[in-house]
């Protein structure tokens, strides 16, 4: 388990991607899913415990490491039904044909892609009619949020005018608006279908804040908010489910 940023962070988004899957597919449909910048492939594993087909692609060598070793710890139903893939992102088309995938994620990672919508694209072409996109990323309407609540008021102050930022990394990122990329995503046949604020209440917490003892009611606020307006419009990251026409 994670910290517990990381902790709200993925099981809000799990929680959020099954209700999604649950009113668009059948029940007890094996979904062919691609999960691209997939990490160490928390979510990769879980959907492939739930019986489904899942490509993780990943560039990263220490993160795709970490997925294999994950992976091999296994049952050998769950090993099989898992495939993954050392590349990037954007060479999606190079290994996979149009139309392949009932689910695409991708999930924290247009914040390091200078020119997201070319990825976005390619990633929309992956799917087959009626497929869902899963896009998790920076909400680019709130970035004066963390600075503003950690008393940052300089650093505040100049994220009202940006969607560039410095992330606890110390890397240089980018994130992303709602309206951009609503209209991204009809641009591409992939229309927006529904969207979700993660971490409302919680993205200040330290890297190291332990996990507290009444972790299902922080997660049952925390999935409100993330539902509900205007909570959900100051998360720190919006989870955007777009549809393939």
């Amino acid at each position: 388990m994670g910290g517990l940023r990381d902790v709200v962070s993925q099981e809000l988004v799990a929680r959020q991607l099954d209700e999604q899957i649950a009113g668009r597919f059948p029940v007890g449909r094996r979904l062919r899913v691609l999960d691209v910048g997939m990490g160490r492939g928390e979510q990769a594993l879980r959907l492939a415990r739930l019986g489904h087909q899942v490509t993780g692609v990943e560039q990263d060598a220490t993160m795709i490491a970490a997925a294999r070793e994950a992976v091999a710890r296994e049952p050998e139903g769950i090993r099989e039904r898992v495939r993954l893939v050392q590349g990037d992102g954007r060479d999606t088309g190079v290994h996979f044909l149009p139309g392949s995938f009932d689910v695409v994620l991708c999930h924290a990672v247009l914040m390091y892609v200078e020119e997201p919508d070319p990825l976005v694209a390619g990633l929309a072409r992956m799917l087959a009619s009626g497929g869902l996109l899963s896009l998790l990323v920076r909400n680019g309407d709130a970035l004066a949020m963390r600075p503003g609540l950690t008393g940052d008021w300089a650093g505040a102050l100049a994220a009202f005018d940006t969607t560039a930022y410095r992330n606890r990394l110390g890397l240089d990122v980018r994130a992303d608006r709602l309206a951009s990329l609503t209209a991204t995503l009809a641009g591409i046949a992939a229309p927006l279908h529904a969207w979700y604020g993660v971490r409302v209440f919680t993205d200040t917490a330290a890297d190291d804040a332990a996990i507290p003892d009444d972790l299902r009611t922080l997660l049952a606020v925390e999935e409100r908010a993330g539902r509900t307006d205007p909570y959900r419009g100051v998360a720190a990251l919006l989870h955007l489910c777009g549809v393939r026409g």
